[in-house]
């Protein structure tokens, strides 16, 4: 892909990242507060309404990676691929009923991150420390995946290869993105996935009305995806087939309940200014998984265009620089290397978040001001910018790739921690502990088990074998260590709980 420069989608590529920087650093000055203070600038003030909120949730969860990986895939296995629709089906009542709760009390006692919420609900800043660093170790490979949908769509430019033409585009677009982060904090983000989602929009109802058109109708598109997908080596298919249920169900379900574990995503939705906004948004961002199915289309559409990667990951680029005039490529490639900006943005933030206040403030600096701790948070969301950089830059793609087929299965082990704080606090801190633990071991090894080639694990029970996502075993381990532990702890070793039934409600609240 890294042929000859394509002047004209360039020359639409650079136009559209320079209205985007422009709103980067113009957002310090939207809904003007004092950013020396952490609530300001990693959270907006929490002042984000149904729209801002709607559309910060949506960059924040429908990423470059997303436009890039999802099509990837359903290019490479077929009907599998979709199970993103799903997940993103189930992921919404979640919200629905368990983050204007959390949001509640964030509000009430001026949490952050949902560790600030674990320290405060169990006492227990050791629990906190780990939902703390399990969030930050599945945040900095995702933010890496953000940047290779980017280094793709620079290489479709003409701008990739190696040495200097292909990694100075991107430092330089990093670059831009750490400063107006720097300066603007969640605003930044906020302003432009506006302008992200609105080119999103444009780009995909074009793919799948043009497309289509050019290939003989979706008739012929979805008749050719079946033939190339039954040629390959290892068989696609178009229709899933009943012995792959079980995964694909277990992957829906594990990634809706992991979601919105995710430090950006708490981040997102912390800054909502209230408990209505989420649960609007809950019932309107189904919107986005309609523009997902869309998106996975795309993956068919390279098969029928005799779209031939040398990997997957340039399906999307290719596809679009076939089938449309080079001006509309460039715009489309402006609008997934924004799809990049916005999440990685709101992930440095949620991660540097972490750090400030529950590693930092807690174990390093106790007696820090608020002034000093924005101006930590600041200087870590750059230093987690430059570590994403580095694994893009300087380790192999694969690795990137792998650690964030961990960071799903990690991540979802904070589950029954957030669960049992924000409906009862059932069990000791200590139980929660050695459950995560336990958990995190066993998924790591499940994954380690398949070579680091997939998340899918088969357990096997006689003659009798389960394949499911690893996380969801990993988190019935964690639960079921807790449920044991549990009793042997009892009540003895309970931290303070620093907050109220009331709490949890924004009707509460004067």
């Amino acid at each position: 892909m890294a042929g000859e420069l394509k002047v004209t989608a360039l020359a639409v590529f650079i136009a559209f990242f320079a209205l985007v920087t422009v709103l980067g650093f113009f957002a310090a000055r939207w809904r003007a507060a004092d950013l020396g203070h952490l609530d300001e600038w990693g959270l907006g003030g929490r002042r984000f309404g149904t729209i801002v909120s709607w559309f910060l949730l949506g960059g924040d969860f429908y990423t470059a990676y997303t436009v890039i990986a999802v099509p990837a895939l359903v290019w490479g296995v077929g009907a599998a691929g979709f199970f993103a629709l799903p997940y993103t089906i189930m992921v919404y009542p979640i919200v629905y009923l368990l983050m204007p709760r959390l949001w509640a009390v964030a509000r009430r006692h001026g949490y952050v991150t949902a560790a600030d919420f674990i320290h405060g609900r169990y006492g227990n800043r050791w629990l906190a420390l780990a939902v703390a660093l399990t969030g930050i170790l599945a945040t900095m490979p995702y933010i890496a995946l953000q940047l290779l949908g980017m280094q793709v769509v620079l290489a479709a430019l003409g701008l990739g290869g190696t040495g200097i033409r292909g990694e100075l585009p991107l430092v330089i677009a990093f670059a831009i993105l750490a400063l107006y982060t720097y300066k603007s904090g969640l605003r930044a983000p906020a302003l432009i996935a506006l302008v992200k989602d609105v080119m999103i929009f444009i780009t995909i109802f074009a793919a799948i009305v043009i497309i289509p058109e050019a290939l003989g109708g979706y008739g012929a598109v979805f008749d050719a995806a079946a033939t190339g997908l039954a040629a390959r080596a290892k068989p696609g298919h178009l229709i899933l087939p009943a012995a792959s249920a079980g995964a694909y169900a277990s992957l829906a379900l594990g990634s809706a309940m992991a979601a919105f574990m995710y430090p950006h995503t708490v981040t997102a939705i912390l800054s909502s200014s209230s408990g209505s906004v989420i649960r609007r948004n809950a019932a309107l961002l189904p919107a986005y998984t309609f523009l997902l199915g869309l998106i996975a289309l795309l993956g068919y559409m390279a098969i029928a265009a005799g779209v031939n990667p040398t990997v997957p990951s340039q399906v999307v680029p290719l596809l679009f620089l076939k089938m449309f005039p080079q001006w509309f490529a460039g715009f489309a490639f402006a609008a997934i290397a924004i799809s990049a900006l916005v999440p990685a943005a709101i992930m440095s933030i949620a991660a540097a978040n972490l750090f400030t206040r529950n590693i930092y403030r807690e174990f390093i600096n106790p007696s820090v001001t608020d002034r000093g701790e924005a101006s930590v948070a600041k200087l870590v969301s750059l230093v987690v910018k430059l570590g994403a950089l580095g694994f893009i830059l300087f380790l192999p793609t694969q690795f990137a790739i792998n650690l964030q087929l961990l960071g799903g299965v990690w991540i979802l082990q904070t589950f029954p921690a957030m669960l049992d704080g924000l409906y009862g606090r059932r069990f000791n801190a200590w139980a929660l502990l050695t459950g995560w633990g336990a958990g995190m071991g066993c998924g790591t090894a499940m994954v380690l088990s398949t070579g680091l080639k997939s998340a899918v694990y088969t357990v096997q029970i006689g003659s009798y074998s389960l394949s499911a996502y690893a996380a969801l075993f990993a988190v019935v381990v964690n639960f079921i260590v807790t449920l044991g532990v549990a009793p042997l702890v009892g009540i003895q070793g309970h931290g303070t709980d620093r907050t109220v039934e009331e709490d949890y409600f924004e009707d509460s609240m004067t």
